[in-house]
């Protein structure tokens, strides 16, 4: 098995006009996702945006940041839902609040492309990406699964969360934004009648999100995983661009190592990497590689000016 021999963090000379050119002279682009990327576009789960929508559990639990209190083990489900349902609804139901992934679309929208990521928050088809063209490795936000589990289904929870949040005295706004009525707290409990229970086994129900071996692979999972590699099959020998956004080292294996895999063994292909931070390719395949170290919705957004120069 190859060893990557990593160097240190690199800045391609011209990255960005570069990017674009390779951009422009595919075939195909292949997308790959990380978490930088939510949270380029504002999905931040620290900070303001936490102490605003969880300053109490944060008060009364003592933790910091949103992902942290996903794993906390409350008491009672009445409780675990009441946080569950505002960090659902906030992270899936509300949209993004910078564009970065429209200023993505529009980069690719006309071209033969896929989306690989292990995003969990639907900002791809919210901002128009086809959902045919997007594998969704780790799960959605937007499902609910047995816990358990005892079949391999999915269910939606779009009404079910909007009910919960509303049970805890949020108004939701026609533009989707949760808001308090003056003067008023939320609940930190839900009605015992919301808590989600499987209509099989009658066990508690659990988020669709890879966590541990309980995380349900559904039918729409694996039509997913066949299509992306239909696509990789199709593409192979074509001018194929890997592009990387904002990926990190937390699950590497699903998209920073297999594209470097597949760009080191195919040949006409380019490994573009924009992360900030962490912008570097392996020795094996630096020839074939852009680097460019930044934030990425600031660099998409620089090549989508170049562009508009282009045919202004």
């Amino acid at each position: 098995m190859l060893k990557w021999r990593i160097p240190k963090l690199e800045n391609t000379p011209d990255g960005i006009g570069k990017l674009r050119e390779a951009l422009n002279d595919a075939d195909a682009v292949v997308i790959g996702a990380g978490a930088g990327l939510s949270a380029s576009a504002g999905f931040i789960y620290t900070g303001e945006r936490f102490e605003k929508y969880f300053g109490d559990f944060a008060q009364k639990y003592h933790f910091s940041d949103m992902y942290s209190g996903g794993f906390y083990p409350y008491e009672t489900l009445e409780e675990h839902w009441a946080y569950w349902s505002r960090y659902i609804y906030i992270n899936r139901y509300m949209d993004a609040p910078k564009p970065v992934y429209n200023e993505l679309y529009e980069l690719v929208k006309d071209k033969d492309y896929f989306v690989l990521t292990t995003n969990v928050d639907h900002c791809f088809q919210k901002a128009g990406f086809d959902k045919h063209r997007l594998f969704y490795t780790q799960g959605d936000y937007g499902l609910f699964q047995c816990s358990v589990p005892c079949h391999q289904e999915t269910y939606e929870n779009e009404n079910t969360i909007r009910k919960m949040v509303k049970a805890q005295g949020y108004v939701i706004s026609e533009n989707g934004r949760l808001t308090l009525p003056e003067g008023t707290k939320p609940k930190m409990t839900i009605p015992p009648e919301l808590i989600p229970y499987c209509p099989r086994c009658g066990k508690p129900m659990s988020m669709n999100l890879r966590a541990d071996d309980t995380f349900v692979e559904e039918e729409g999972w694996y039509r997913a995983s066949e299509r992306y590699a239909d696509f990789l099959r199709r593409h192979q020998n074509m001018k194929l661009l890997f592009l990387e956004t904002a990926v990190g080292f937390n699950t590497p294996g699903i998209v920073k190592y297999s594209f470097w895999r597949m760009v080191h063994e195919w040949k006409n292909t380019i490994y573009a990497c924009i992360n900030y931070g962490e912008a570097y390719a392996p020795d094996e395949i630096k020839k074939k590689s852009i680097c460019i170290n930044g934030d990425v919705g600031e660099v998409l957004e620089r090549i989508s000016i170049l562009e508009k120069v282009k045919y202004s």
